[in-house]
């Protein structure tokens, strides 16, 4: 069993310091970056994959180099076996369909062809959900989005998983779909772990797994466009449909409340604090 699960890094806007050049493109070299929120999902998935049914996982990003530690938290979450980061300036300031090309590019670049791939719902830059589906009609797969819940039949070759139906909880139907195959994590996805055996293995590659994403470096790949044979027309800015008339850059919010220091060992400081806390612990 080999998956893939692709992951983004995203600008951390709690941080207000996102960059942007005179053109208003993002600059994510110069902004603090996080792992996308929804990517989490994703591994969650892949790892519950790899829990019950054993095999490779692989981690692929594309982006700047300091994507690298986007990845090891990533390769820390999902306790991958490799990464690879696709990154040089030809695939900067890509809109979702030229990183969808890349990103295909990339993964039928691999030794082996993935049985699944794993994306998150959207990232918490763009929100557009365009990045996983494009890749996948790249590489013309069966796709399953909204997953709540997925088995393998590694006999069979098939993957069977519950999804929401226009993201509404309360209907949710069962789909059946031949590997490879692309899988779009929904945030309510909650990985299960039946039997004994999976607890005990969950462990074991939490263990293995500290010592790999500690020498990550050992473990990355990294391909720039000419080692997936891609123009330089045809991706980042240059291969991007997508036009932005203009960007509003969100500021930090300044502070605007007043802030009382006591200190603890201060009984009537205390006093003060249980008298403004009360009335809520009563429910007022």
């Amino acid at each position: 069993m080999r998956t893939v699960v692709l992951t983004k890094g995203v600008p951390d806007f709690r941080e207000g310091q996102v960059s942007f050049d005179e053109e208003g493109h993002l600059e994510r070299g110069k902004t603090p970056t996080v792992m996308n929120p929804n990517d989490k999902h994703a591994l969650r998935a892949a790892f519950q994959t790899k829990v019950r049914n054993g095999g490779q996982v692989s981690l692929m990003s594309m982006g700047p180099p300091g994507y690298e530690e986007v990845l090891q938290e990533g390769m820390r979450d999902v306790y991958a076996d490799d990464l690879y980061l696709l990154s040089d300036r030809e695939m900067g300031a890509a809109d979702t369909w030229a990183t969808a090309m890349t990103v295909a590019s990339g993964l039928q670049k691999l030794d082996e062809e993935p049985d699944l791939v794993f994306a998150g719902f959207k990232t918490a830059d763009g929100e557009t959900g365009h990045t996983g589906p494009q890749t996948c009609w790249c590489l013309d797969w069966p796709i399953i989005t909204h997953v709540l819940s997925l088995d393998i039949d590694e006999d069979e070759r098939t993957v069977r998983a519950k999804r929401l139906v226009d993201g509404d909880i309360s209907e949710i139907e069962t789909v059946e779909a031949p590997m490879p195959c692309f899988i779009v994590a929904d945030p309510e996805f909650e990985p299960t772990y039946r039997r004994a055996s999976h607890r005990l293995k969950h462990k074991d590659l939490r263990d293995e797994t500290q010592a790999r994403a500690a020498d990550y470096e050992d473990h990355l790949t990294v391909w720039d466009h000419t080692d997936l044979n891609l123009d330089p027309d045809y991706i980042g800015l240059d291969g991007s449909p997508t036009i932005v008339a203009g960007v509003d850059p969100i500021p930090k919010a300044p502070s605007e409340r007043e802030a009382t220091v006591i200190d603890a060992g201060a009984d009537e400081g205390m006093e003060q604090v249980l008298d403004e806390l009360a009335p809520y612990a009563a429910g007022d």
